[in-house]
């Protein structure tokens, strides 16, 4: 009988893109984002977070089980509030400079900003519908 936690999945989950060219094995630190997710990084935050447009941040890392329980979550805002806010996912573990920077000590963690300034923290899972409530001043 086959080890169940030693065969190699050839798939796309939903923290992990597995390649062919990579054996199998999982890319670390690369998911897969939707076309509405903006990827964040240490060297692009100030730009990012710069304009007029409210730009919904999410910091998360791969190891997170809440940060992978939120993350359809986040995409569908992204889709579905697209020209009204934008919004861009942040990995903490390849990005420590902009998560010291703004105290996020807890993932997952989601600051709205706008001209360049934060405006809310939602610290923690969330359903959908809370995080809609959260985010309603900005999305309305």
């Amino acid at each position: 009988m086959p080890n169940a936690g030693s065969s190699r999945r050839n798939e796309r989950t939903s923290n992990t893109v597995v390649a062919e060219e990579n054996g199998g094995r999982p890319h670390r630190g690369r998911r897969h984002m939707s076309e509405n997710t903006i990827t964040a990084t240490d060297q692009s935050f100030q730009e990012l977070i710069a304009g007029d447009t409210p730009v919904l941040v999410d910091f998360w890392a791969e190891w997170c089980g809440p940060c992978r329980m939120i993350a359809p979550i986040v995409e569908e805002i992204a889709a579905e509030y697209a020209g009204t806010l934008k919004v861009a996912k942040l990995n903490v573990d390849e990005n420590p400079q902009t998560a010291g920077t703004y105290d996020v000590m807890s993932i997952p963690t989601l600051i709205v900003y706008r001209n360049g300034q934060p405006q809310k923290r939602i610290v923690g899972a969330r359903p959908k519908l809370a995080m809609l409530a959260d985010l309603a001043e900005f999305i309305s």
